[in-house]
């Protein structure tokens, strides 16, 4: 079809009305960039969905990027908001740095989300975290406060690194950061199994494998150590909190982790997916789609 005819389609649709009822995130182009941190990693970012719309920053986690957040970007339900994903450091297409300290220390990882919500100019987003995004979230709540953001989501997320709410699974994390590639990967392939209870496609399961073998062995190794500040952060957020987590997670354990972010915070609000594991958002995508859709049509319209 040439072009001339496709000008005059769209204009006769025009005319005729038939395209009042599409939304303007139906013709909004995806589109990726990089940003420095401020200890100079580059993070690579992207956008979709509508860019006047509300902001959402989503926030993988371990061994992730945002390919974790597939179902979201092409969902209808949330086509309305502009949303913005990053690959964290050590993770994707983003900075791998070798320093341990580039990880262990909670405050980078807090630097990089402000440095993205800044870079990006996304006006009072909300900031979805999952797993390890969680802890993000509440590192950046600690350094910078909740005055630039709407909300906060977490997914299954990483309240305290403690053993009473982390599963233990001192096998898996050994043999991920093996210095035997084997034995690594079939690590890494153990610990994706452990984010589903049930288990995606078998297309899907394989890409998010392939995504989780680009992840640094230095940031595995180090970031189990990587500081978490739960209390000054969630703690001091004023912002309207949602918890998701599924009831069948096998890494965090869902309910001791809500119980000490409700002791943290007692006004946030937790949601219970029983026939989810610790990726509610792959594995039941509609359900996740409209209660993260209702939450921030909630607090944007404050």
């Amino acid at each position: 079809m040439s072009f001339r005819m496709v000008r005059y389609l769209v204009s006769t649709l025009i005319a005729t009305g038939a395209l009042s009822a599409v939304s303007p995130a139906a013709f909004a182009e995806e589109k990726s960039y990089t940003v420095n941190a401020p200890d100079g990693v580059a993070l690579a970012v992207q956008e979709s969905g509508n860019p006047d719309g509300p902001a959402v920053v989503l926030i993988h986690g371990l061994l992730g990027s945002r390919l974790n957040w597939d179902a979201q970007v092409k969902s209808a339900r949330l086509k309305g908001y502009r949303l913005i994903t990053y690959d964290m450091r050590g993770h994707g297409r983003s900075g791998k740095p070798t320093n341990a300290d580039a990880y262990t220390d909670g405050r980078r990882w807090a630097d990089d989300l402000a440095t993205v919500i800044e870079t990006s100019h996304a006006r009072k987003p909300v900031l979805v975290g999952w797993s390890l995004g969680g802890a993000v979230i509440s590192n950046y709540l600690a350094a910078y406060g909740d005055g630039k953001i709407a909300g906060a989501v977490y997914v299954d997320g990483v309240i305290e690194l403690t053993p009473e709410q982390i599963v233990a699974h001192p096998d898996v994390y050994r043999d991920m950061t093996s210095a035997d590639l084997k034995t690594h990967l079939d690590g890494e392939r153990t610990f994706l199994s452990l984010c589903f209870d049930t288990q995606p496609d078998k297309v899907t399961f394989e890409r998010l494998l392939a995504n989780a073998a680009m992840a640094s062995w230095d940031m595995q190794a180090a970031v189990q150590s990587m500081s978490v500040a739960a209390a000054d952060g969630l703690g001091q957020a004023h912002v309207p909190v949602l918890l998701i987590y599924g009831a069948r997670d096998a890494l965090v354990k869902a309910q001791p982790a809500i119980a000490r972010a409700r002791q943290i915070n007692p006004n946030l609000r937790s949601v219970l997916y029983a026939k989810s594991g610790h990726a509610p958002f792959i594995e039941e995508p509609k359900r996740f789609d409209n209660d993260l859709g209702a939450f921030v049509d909630s607090v944007s319209n404050k």
